[in-house]
């Protein structure tokens, strides 16, 4: 049995029949957001196939927001309705799921309720997709191997990278981070190695068999005893003792 009170029984029930008629009211003076009129007419093209594909497709998406909207005050008409049903019956006020009271603060907020918060049904996003977006992810799809820890070969993000490098739309200012400062640093791993595996392959070099390996202390070596990957100690060419 419900625990409202009389007095807010009666106030739920004026603000459920304002509702019903605040919807009905916009309906009507909107003709049905439009819909009660063919998309040529609504639009006041003489016909929808013209020079500008895209002028077509934005009318067909506010036609499909038209239909949303009315859909959802449809289900709300439909919900008001079953709400003063409850009332003239005497199950108004008790959840549907759970059988206890639905509280009077939920139902001033929500009067068309017929669930307490606990039960109410939740409203989860589809996740139906389509099947061939199976292949961008991860990005770059199938072709992408980075995810192979044996994988050191070319790859689809390797092809993208070589494109990218000739230039994108994007600029620095749509980075998310603010140490992004120039172009290049926009590109997907901007940072990734070139023609080598390990940082320090770029400055190790051999002969042509193979063989007398030397250390080419240029600006990549340096960063890396720099960055610590590396000890100048191990290195009998390298720092002095004492030196910056």
């Amino acid at each position: 049995m419900t625990q409202l009170t009389a007095e807010q029984l009666s106030e739920l029930r004026a603000n459920l029949h304002q509702q019903r008629a605040d919807i009905r009211h916009r309906l009507q003076n909107n003709e049905h957001y439009g819909l009660q009129e063919s998309m040529r007419d609504n639009s006041g093209e003489l016909s929808e196939i013209d020079n500008h594909p895209g002028d077509a497709a934005t009318d067909l998406y506010h036609r499909s927001m038209d239909i949303s909207l009315l859909e959802r005050d449809e289900h709300e008409l439909e919900d008001i309705d079953a709400a003063l049903k409850a009332m003239d019956e005497g199950t108004y006020g008790i959840c549907l799921t759970g059988g206890e009271p639905i509280p009077f603060e939920r139902l001033a907020v929500v009067p068309a309720t017929r669930y307490c918060k606990e039960h109410n049904p939740k409203q989860t996003k589809p996740n139906n997709r389509p099947a061939e977006e199976e292949f961008l992810t991860p990005p770059f799809g199938r072709t992408s191997l980075d995810e192979n820890e044996e994988q050191n070969g070319f790859d689809g993000e390797d092809a993208w990278q070589i494109v990218e490098s000739w230039g994108t739309s994007n600029s620095p200012a749509m980075a998310e981070s603010n140490e992004i400062g120039a172009y290049e640093d926009m590109e997907i791993e901007a940072d990734e190695t070139e023609g080598f595996v390990e940082p320090w392959e770029n400055f190790i070099a051999t002969d042509i068999e193979g063989n007398n390996v030397t250390v080419v202390r240029g600006r990549s070596y340096q960063h890396y005893m720099d960055s610590g990957e590396g000890s100048y100690l191990l290195d009998p060419h390298g720092k002095e003792d004492g030196e910056d």
